[in-house]
Parts: C-alpha cells; structure tokens; sequence
C-alpha cells in the first residue's frame, strides 16, 4: 500500500522561490538553529551525529501555552545529484496522545534556476493524532508550512530576521512585507491540493528506519 493513501487522502505541498543561491537556502534549512528561527512548526530541533550512512537522528519539541509536543525524528540529506539540486529526507513520530500528528515523513527539494535563485520546494503526509479533527488540522499545518516558507524567503532576500515577524504578525495586515502564506505555491504545477504530494519524494526516503526504532 503506499504510504500516501495509509496515513491520508490529502498530502501537504508547499513550494517558494528565494532570490538566493542554494547554498544559502541549504545552511538555513539544513542547520537546526536556524531552522526553529523560520518555521512555526518547530521551538527545538537536538540532533544527534550521523550514523553510517548519513541518515541523522533528532529529538524536537513544539512549544505552545497549553503543552509541549515532543517527539522524534530521522532525516538524510542530498546535496550532489546529477541534475544540480539537492533532497532531505525525513520521518519523525511522537507517543504523545495530545500531539495532531503521530507519525509522518516528508522531504525538502532545493532546485537552483536558471537566474541563481532556488526553488525550495517540500511535500509531505503524516498519520492524524486527532482522528475527524484532521479535517481542521490538517489545512492548519498547510497553511503554517506556506507562512514559515514565506518568512524564510523574506529574511534570506534581506528582509528583516524571522523573529521579527512572530506568528501574531498575521493579525497585522497593515504590515505590508509581513510574512502570508498565499505567496506561495500551495500545489505541484498541473496537480492538486488532493494529490498524493509524497510522488515525487527522494529515494531516500523509502530508506530512512523507524524514527522511534532501536539506534
């Protein structure tokens, strides 16, 4: 069964363009300091060293008033391939009962263009915590996937640092340069919000173990 209709119909698909080389894209997205300072998603990303194959295991956390998620995670990274892009793969789980997301895996494209931008692109799919709530939840993290990205874009085309457009910035619409998710691309050219967005994810990703697995 692929793993795209056992965890859910509906995959998440987001898709920037950054004026900025791949390398810049890479060591903000790829460094876990710096990627809780971008993405919502994230408050702490702790890795672990690289096993033998460049396969990297991770604890994060998610911080909110009510409570704190944490879970785990394993991820591998590309960065030379034939055709000049670069992947990360990723899966990542948590037992906690109260997370919306129990278990998932995704991964990161990064396509330098022609004009030495980079087409950062991420699909990803994940079993629900929160049985029918899904139904509200999941256009939630689609929607704070797309914001996150655009607040990357913002600080890495010399806009201000991510943590001046915290997340009740979007309660500032008189804030013209402010971070909105609808800049981005929400879905693959000639596909759907609907579609299986993990079809095109790296190989690496079928290899990635359990990220809850023995060490």
């Amino acid at each position: 069964m692929p793993y795209a209709r056992a965890v859910g119909k509906r995959g998440i698909y987001v898709e920037t363009v950054i004026d900025a080389d791949v390398d810049r894209v890479w060591a903000a997205t790829q460094d876990p300091e710096q990627h809780v300072r971008w993405d919502v998603r994230f408050s702490e990303i702790v890795p672990e060293p690289a096993d033998a194959d460049g396969a990297a295991r991770f604890t994060y956390v998610r911080r909110s008033p009510v409570h704190d998620v944490h879970g785990t995670g394993v991820s591998i990274g590309e960065r030379r391939r034939a055709d000049g892009t670069r992947t990360s793969a990723l899966r990542f789980a948590t037992d906690d009962r109260l997370s919306p997301i129990r278990a998932g895996r995704g991964y990161w494209r990064y396509v330098p263009t022609d004009d030495g931008r980079t087409r950062f692109v991420t699909g990803y799919d994940y079993d629900s915590g929160w049985g029918p709530l899904d139904l509200v939840v999941r256009p939630l993290l689609g929607w704070a996937t797309a914001w996150s990205f655009d607040r990357l874009r913002i600080w890495l085309e010399g806009g201000a640092e991510p943590e001046a457009w915290p997340l009740t910035s979007v309660l500032q619409p008189w804030q013209r340069d402010r971070p909105r998710a609808s800049r981005t691309r929400r879905a693959p050219v000639g596909g759907t919000r609907r579609g299986d967005q993990l079809h095109d994810a790296p190989a690496t990703l079928a290899a990635l173990p359990d990220p809850g697995g023995d060490r």
